[in-house]
């Protein structure tokens, strides 16, 4: 049976523009300057690590108020709005039906993630839905990769993990992960360095199916 462990934002759905846009928001109310680069940085950190880094850069509120910020901003989009991606749906159904083991790990939290999933009828194809909030950590950070692996009852290196960040495709891959890099056009300056770190990659989910 092969166990995979999917990324949420910008692989199973087409929500980086959004995601990208609330977080901004909030850098924005706050006067707070940002670079080119801080969509990539924040998106493996989840909610509270964003936050974190985001006291970093100057905003001076608590971190509690801002993460109530993001998630009031978020759970609408994510309850009513954010779209599967292409081929999504149907490829899960048929990784489903061949008998593998489903799993999602991401940065968003479950006020986001559990809404948007059970609108999109996949929730319950998935043996764990997880958010970094059930570990403690981020995806920036190796140990959840193989805590998740302990979870899901196999060794680390007989998951195979797909993201569309560099980031955390290299941390999982770090981590003893196969790994597959998968296109989303918030990360597509980073494709050729994603197929160098990745034991795959792929422009389309259907194409999953042939790994």
């Amino acid at each position: 049976m092969k166990t995979y462990l999917f990324d949420f934002d910008g692989t199973l759905v087409d929500s980086m523009p959004t995601y990208g846009a609330l977080m901004l928001r909030i850098l924005d109310e706050n006067g707070i300057a940002y670079g080119d680069d801080i969509i990539k940085i924040i998106t493996p950190l989840g909610f509270v690590g964003t936050a974190d880094y985001f006291i970093g850069m100057g905003l001076d509120k608590p971190r509690d108020e801002i993460v109530a910020k993001m998630r009031e901003y978020a759970t609408e989009e994510y309850t009513y709005n954010i779209p599967a991606k292409d081929g999504v749906i149907e490829t899960l159904r048929l990784l489903k039906a061949r008998g593998a083991d489903l799993n999602v790990l991401t940065a968003s939290p479950h006020t986001s993630l559990d809404p948007c999933l059970k609108r999109l009828g996949i929730f319950d194809i998935f043996t764990n839905v997880w958010s970094c909030e059930d570990f403690g950590t981020t995806k920036a950070d190796p140990d959840i990769y193989v805590a998740a692996a302990e979870r899901m009852g196999v060794a680390v290196g007989d998951v195979l993990f797909v993201d569309d960040n560099l980031g955390a495709d290299k941390t999982a891959k770090s981590a003893g992960m196969k790994v597959c890099g998968i296109y989303d056009d918030s990360s597509r300056e980073y494709v050729e360095e994603m197929k160098v770190e990745t034991d795959f990659y792929v422009f389309n989910f259907a194409d999953i199916a042939e790994i």
